[in-house]
């Protein structure tokens, strides 16, 4: 009977820590909503979204050179700018989920918004009057000049339309597959299996870009851009109506409201406060706790309690109280006193920069992948058999027919031997499995260096074209790179002791791949000027690659990646100091609030 009590306690006190409600707004069952079960839609919808949106975005810079005329560099650089709007409007959909609509809202909003944007996609790839007239990229004038008319005007503007609806609605609809997904599991009880759910939605990703670079791109090579831009519309009506299916099961998070105001009050009560001397003893400040502040039989009012650090003690200044007149501390406005629980959750969010920045160079390989990666496959010899050709853009689905094998025995066998050393629930620490994954990196872009110096010495010295794939090797380094990285990443941030700020978490991790996609524009544009002189226009400035040196670009990134691994083990380090006393502390705090282990 005791032991009952224990768990029916437990569940109360967890399911009060999550707050989590059903589709009707109602509280939550845990018997009835969540776990795997629920997660299973919400990875449906992941793996048919990377599916449709993958399928574009890694062949089109074809799309860019051949229909649409645009030269390789300015479709290079629409590629990635379209690709880091994406991520970068994640942002977006990760504020508007924890401040106003919620998770699930926000998925079916923005799939419709993303839907629309395929749908208008085939529509402008299929009708002539929407496109440039058809012409031959290698045939010119005798003055030089190309005879294809790059898109303009109403064409452009209808093409730009379509794509950057695209961009909204995936850019919205990215970090709260992941959060959502991940709200179906209680952190406390269900530690493990979260850790597991962030693995498996890293498969639906590699399966849902796996058929994407296969399947969908054999169709818009074979059948065309503009019914491979329909099949990816329809695959995006297959992840809406999975999401739908799942409504019953699934368990919400209501919106908290603006996140950004008790981030904004800490900053301005720390200014407005700035002149005051904070105490020795943290006590003092407004809003501590310590242990034996702790109550049991209000544990519900416990959760989401920080303790002090003294990191950033600067922003220990927004705690101070300060009596004006005959005021009392209940009576100060919240713009000039905020509690230690406020101030420490600012403290997390600074903490976590420096660790986003470190995988920028990170993505920014990545975007060589789907673009300049691409047009080398497109200049070697494509041919399987006699009749049949892969298509260079399918060559990124060599990673995920690898990692399709690897992430489940990774999971399996990996994680619980791991574990057995480690005590940790995901084997390796995100942080550790972060610093893997960039220090692996780095050898793709060593190998895309060699592997195209040996192409364009083949092709302009014995005119002689090698098999595509010489550059398998590339791919299938940063493949096993990005499942550590990327993984790694989304787990560090969303398992971060911010309540009520999963989406956006999760959504900073992927303005990760926004700023490297950027950034990789930043490099091509700088590298262009920056080797150009009299006789040609710099390492890049060509549409043809034998005339460029894009293995000197690659050597490049390959230093530049090097570097910030070690930048990376400096930051990771610091991070790791920080942490450790204040995590400690605050173990025993929540053990104490949820109760002993036969209750949690």
């Amino acid at each position: 009977m005791e032991m009952e009590r224990g768990r029916e306690k437990g569940d109360n006190i967890c399911e009060a820590e999550t707050n989590s409600v059903d589709w009707r707004g109602r509280p939550s069952n845990s018997i009835k909503h969540g776990g795997m079960k629920a997660a299973a839609f919400v990875l449906g919808l992941q793996g048919f979204e990377i599916m449709g949106i993958a399928a574009v975005g890694n062949n089109l810079i074809t799309y860019l050179i051949n229909e649409m005329h645009f030269s390789l560099s300015q479709s290079a650089n629409i590629v990635t700018n379209f690709i880091g709007t994406v991520f970068i409007l994640s942002l977006l959909g990760g504020y508007l989920s924890d401040s106003y609509l919620g998770s699930f809202w926000t998925l079916l909003i923005f799939a419709f918004v993303e839907l629309s944007g395929f749908i208008l996609l085939s529509v402008q790839a299929h009708l002539p009057q929407l496109k440039p007239p058809k012409c031959n990229n290698m045939l010119s004038t005798d003055n030089g000049d190309q005879l294809c008319v790059e898109a303009k005007g109403f064409k452009a503007l209808i093409f730009f339309v379509a794509l950057y609806l695209v961009a909204l609605g995936s850019g919205c609809v990215k970090p709260n597959m992941i959060s959502h997904g991940a709200d179906q599991f209680n952190h406390q009880k269900q530690s493990k299996q979260l850790s597991r759910y962030f693995n498996a939605a890293y498969f639906a990703f590699s399966m849902g870009e796996l058929i994407a670079l296969t399947l969908l791109l054999w169709v818009q090579t074979h059948s065309g851009m503009d019914v491979g831009f329909a099949v990816s519309a329809a695959a995006m009506a297959l992840g809406l109506i999975t999401l739908v299916a799942g409504t019953l099961f699934y368990r919400n998070k209501p919106p908290q409201g603006s996140i950004f105001t008790p981030i904004a009050q800490v900053l301005v009560a720390a200014f407005l406060n700035r002149k005051h001397i904070s105490p020795s003893d943290a006590r003092m400040l407004h809003g501590t706790h310590t242990i034996k502040d702790v109550n049991p039989t209000l544990s519900h009012d416990n959760i989401g309690i920080l303790l002090h650090t003294n990191r950033f003690r600067f922003l220990d200044k927004a705690c101070i109280k300060v009596q004006d007149g005959n005021n009392s501390t209940k009576e100060i406005s919240r713009w000039r006193l905020c509690t230690v629980t406020q101030v420490e959750q600012v403290k997390i969010l600074i903490s976590v920069i420096p660790i986003f920045a470190c995988t920028i160079i990170f993505n920014t390989i990545l975007a060589q992948l789907q673009t300049f990666s691409v047009q080398q496959g497109s200049a070697m010899n494509t041919k399987l058999t006699k009749n049949f050709h892969i298509p260079p853009a399918s060559l990124q689905s060599i990673p995920y027919i690898l990692l399709i094998f690897i992430v489940p025995l990774y999971d399996t066998f990996f994680v619980p031997f791991a574990r057995k050393f480690t005590g940790h629930d995901s084997g390796i620490t995100p942080l550790q499995r972060i610093g893997l994954g960039l220090f692996i990196a780095t050898f793709s872009m060593v190998s895309a260096a060699l592997m195209e110096n040996k192409r364009r010495i083949s092709a302009v010295n014995e005119n002689k074209t090698i098999s595509i794939f010489w550059i398998t090797p590339q791919f299938l380094i940063f493949g096993l790179s990005e499942m550590f990285t990327a993984v790694g990443l989304i787990e560090f941030f969303y398992k971060q002791s911010l309540k009520g700020m999963q989406s956006f978490l999760t959504a900073i991790t992927y303005c990760s791949y926004s700023f490297g996609f950027y950034l990789s524009s930043v490099l091509v544009s700088l590298v262009n000027k920056i080797t150009s002189n009299s006789s040609h226009g710099g390492w890049l400035s060509d549409n043809n690659l034998n005339k460029d040196r894009l293995d000197l670009f690659y050597w490049l990134l390959a230093v530049l990646s090097f570097l910030n691994f070690f930048n990376y083990l400096f930051w990771a380090t610091w991070y790791s100091k920080n942490q450790t006393t204040s995590a400690t502390i605050q173990q025993d705090f929540n053990s104490k609030v949820v109760g002993d282990d036969s209750i949690a």
